[in-house]
């Protein structure tokens, strides 16, 4: 049986720490889908779905065990329509643990034959977020090296405005 895991997010933008995921990832799993998840919970987004999803088909080139979607509704509706029944989330700090292991929990309750496999995030990217990436970008910091370059290029676009 194929192993398909969904590695769902905002990756408003994606980041270094992300593309670290999917290389690991890439290595237990047979196809991985990026899946730009609706959040209501998180801000409005700097890019759209459709400039997000351009943007992670640019860096994902090398892996073509690797898909990129997007999805409005519950992620374990997602992840029966996509035949995965894993969910692949990142871990940086203790702080996302304890968020994730919720989420966890809950997507367990809604559907039984879905399990979540969590890798710890790499050292290099343990303080990278697309917030704080956002951030310093919007204030004119330089984020070369911690987001592709073609990422780094659309971020300098979107704040020259």
């Amino acid at each position: 049986m194929k192993k398909i895991a969904v590695y769902p997010g905002s990756f408003d933008p994606i980041t270094n720490g992300h593309i670290d995921l999917i290389k690991r990832g890439s290595r237990m799993f047979d196809e991985i889908v990026v899946l730009i998840a609706y959040n209501p919970n998180k801000p409005a987004h700097l890019f759209s779905v459709e400039e997000r999803m351009e943007m992670i088909k640019e860096v994902i080139t090398d892996f073509e065990m690797v898909r990129v979607d997007s999805y409005a509704g519950l992620l374990v509706d997602y992840v029966k329509k996509a035949g995965a029944n894993i969910i692949l989330r990142g871990l940086r700090a203790l702080s996302d643990f304890e968020y994730e292991f919720q989420l966890a929990l809950i997507n367990r309750r809604l559907n039984r034959d879905v399990e979540t496999v969590f890798l710890m995030t790499s050292y290099e990217w343990f303080f990278t977020s697309s917030q704080i990436i956002k951030e310093a970008a919007s204030l004119g910091g330089s984020v070369q090296g911690l987001v592709p370059d073609i990422v780094c290029k659309k971020l300098k676009e979107k704040f020259a405005k």
